[in-house]
């Protein structure tokens, strides 16, 4: 048996070697603070348990000071003036006072002004009672708006499938162009026009589904309004569950099982696998199966197409594809990486397609009488799932796409107390996973489940087999390692985010070599999804990155506890193919679970050119 090497790539180093950061005293509301040298105001009362509200700013992402919640009294040359605490600089002996009624007053009234051109569509905005602006105003105490004026009305852009844009609900805080630009590099989003008349929209206020956008929902994550919002399906599946002659049957993907419970109170990461099966159920859903199954089924294939590659001299690398913001990025921006791109469709799509096809067949129901449903953590995936490509004999795979957020929301109409559910199983055999299939949803977890079925085919496996590559995991914006296959050295690469993406494949036109890539659209893997709860801007600066990591860890712990960590020993997995697929990359595989992908240009035609 081979032995295993697996080593990990450069990494920038770890703060604490980087020596501490010099530091300077000022004075927050007449008390002596500590703050790092090159801070600002906001973040230093922050460090110091002082509370300063803010909107706009994100830490080290948006630092434009549009927004002026932040504003705060400061001294300077015996006078004091208002200023933006998120760019203003500490410095050594400065005198800052937060909660001086003038700061108040100011502060209170530039929320008023938000307001007033503000659409105060509460109660029916998909943000009620999650909305930062909303927060402000019950925190300032304002129950009257005190100035009027004219007010813009812009048409609702909802022409795509993914994402909606009401233009007037932005309060400007250009928080989706930052995001977009900073973390994505993707600039769908900046400002136009001027004063009363400026908003902040994709080029020519184009419709998101005209422009390069990728459609990951990280500009939603980041609204502090209903500005941004997925694109709803709800009352469209629920009309599919009433209607007696269609059969529904719904799939979640990993990622829900450690997220949804947030959006009913529980600490982030609690793993409620069970509470999700059985609250489908009362849902109406008349079949309720696990994504993780057609993860590891996903595995199989995907490692199996690496082999025949590097076996047959294929395109390499081999690049994931299960990511469709991903997959849509590398179409606008770096179509010559097309045919790296694994042909394996998406877990979502290769179990809508076995549903559609296989499930049909075996239950006797004609396809065209099924209603497939997909939870997933991703707006991408809307878009996927709406993909010309993703249509097998039995119809298009997916029907509908909920985000973790839109099935909290059927949840809570339906009056099923989540947090109270009994813990049930997902049916069998399609509901049955392996360790592997739940660290998909995790950047680095591809790449770790390809690596375990990738040893164990080849006989590269260490006696008793390794399961954990650790090398792999983490939140580092790529990360590398090498991995010995029978006496071939295979080097691997992950990124998340696709700005992440970017450096990675200008790294590969370079002549930096792989054999596999592992990319996710959004930071942290699906953990951090479009589509995810959002999550209380208490620290707006880090809470999507701390809710990722959290996640990540709970998903790795299911792991742990499984009997079987491979995807290729899910005996599921192992009764289709020999009932049905024949072996990976059959021509019934390739039928159903592959597909191929096609270049879009830059910001030319419709979402579906």
């Amino acid at each position: 048996m081979t032995t295993t090497a697996l080593n990990p790539g450069t990494s920038p180093a770890p703060e604490f070697l980087a020596g501490r950061k010099e530091t300077v005293r000022l004075y927050i509301n007449d008390r002596e603070v500590t703050a790092e040298k090159d801070s600002n105001i906001l973040e230093a009362a922050r460090a110091a348990g002082i509370k300063i509200p803010s909107l706009c700013y994100i830490k080290d992402i948006n630092q434009a000071g549009t927004c002026r919640v932040c504003l705060v009294e400061v001294e300077a040359g015996g006078r004091r003036s208002l200023q933006a605490s998120c760019v203003y600089p500490v410095s050594e002996g400065l005198k800052v006072y937060t909660d001086s009624p003038r700061a108040r007053r100011a502060r209170k009234r530039v929320v008023e002004l938000m307001l007033s051109d503000h659409d105060m569509q509460c109660l029916t905005c998909a943000r009620n009672l999650n909305c930062e602006l909303q927060k402000l105003a019950d925190e300032m105490g304002i129950r009257k708006i005190r100035v009027s004026g004219e007010r813009k009305r812009y048409p609702l852009q909802n022409k795509n499938p993914f994402i909606v844009r009401d233009y007037n609900k932005c309060v400007k805080c250009r928080r989706c162009e930052a995001v977009c630009r900073e973390v994505q590099g993707v600039n769908v989003y900046s400002a136009k026009n001027r004063g009363f008349e400026t908003v902040i929209a994709p080029a020519f206020m184009k419709d998101l589904g005209k422009v390069d956008c990728i459609s990951c929902g990280q500009c939603v994550m980041n609204c502090p309004t209903g500005s941004l919002s997925e694109r709803e399906y709800i009352d469209d599946v629920w009309r599919a569950i009433e209607d007696p002659g269609k059969y529904v049957v719904v799939q979640t993907a990993p990622a829900i099982q450690v997220t949804l419970g947030e959006a009913f109170g529980l600490p982030p990461g609690s793993r409620v696998t069970g509470k999700i099966a059985a609250a489908l159920r009362r849902l109406g859903f008349d079949q309720v199966f696990s994504t993780e199954f057609a993860a590891d089924l996903t595995i199989v294939e995907e490692a199996h197409e690496l082999l025949e590659r590097m076996e047959k001299g294929g395109k390499l690398p081999l690049i994931s594809s299960c990511s469709p913001g991903w997959v849509k990025y590398c179409e606008h921006f770096y179509p010559e990486f097309i045919e790296n791109l694994s042909t394996c469709k998406s877990p979502m799509e290769m179990f809508g397609a076995l549903i559609k096809n296989y499930l049909s067949e075996k239950i006797k129901i004609n396809p065209q009488e099924m209603v497939v449903v997909a939870v997933m953590p991703c707006t991408a995936k809307k878009f996927e799932a709406a993909r010309p490509e993703m249509i097998t004999p039995g119809g298009r795979d997916v029907d509908y796409v909920l985000t973790t957020r839109e099935l909290a929301r059927m949840i809570r109409s339906a009056g099923i107390r989540f947090d109270e559910l009994p813990d049930e199983d997902f049916d069998r055999p399609l509901g049955f996973a392996t360790g592997a299939g739940a660290i998909f949803a995790a950047t680095g977890g591809v790449t770790e489940a390809v690596i375990r079925t990738a040893l164990a085919l080849t006989g590269s496996d260490e006696p008793g087999g390794r399961l954990e590559f650790k090398e792999v995991r983490g939140l580092r914006g790529i990360k590398e390692a090498t991995v010995d296959i029978k006496g071939k050295q295979l080097k691997l690469a992950v990124a998340h985010g696709t700005r992440n993406a970017r450096r990675l494949l200008e790294k590969i036109k370079g002549g930096d070599q792989y054999h596999f890539i592992e990319i996710m659209a959004c930071p942290g893997g699906c953990v951090g999804g479009g589509g995810q709860p959002i999550p209380e801007k208490k620290k707006p600066e880090n809470a999507n990155r701390e809710q990722a990591k959290i996640r990540a860890k709970s998903l790795y712990q299911i792991d742990l506890n499984k009997k079987l960590r491979k995807s290729h020993e899910n005996p599921a997995v192992i009764q289709l193919y020999k009932e049905y697929l024949g072996h990976p990359l059959s021509p019934k595989a390739k039928e159903l679970l592959h597909t191929g992908y096609t270049p879009r240009g830059r910001a030319r035609g419709k979402w579906l050119h």
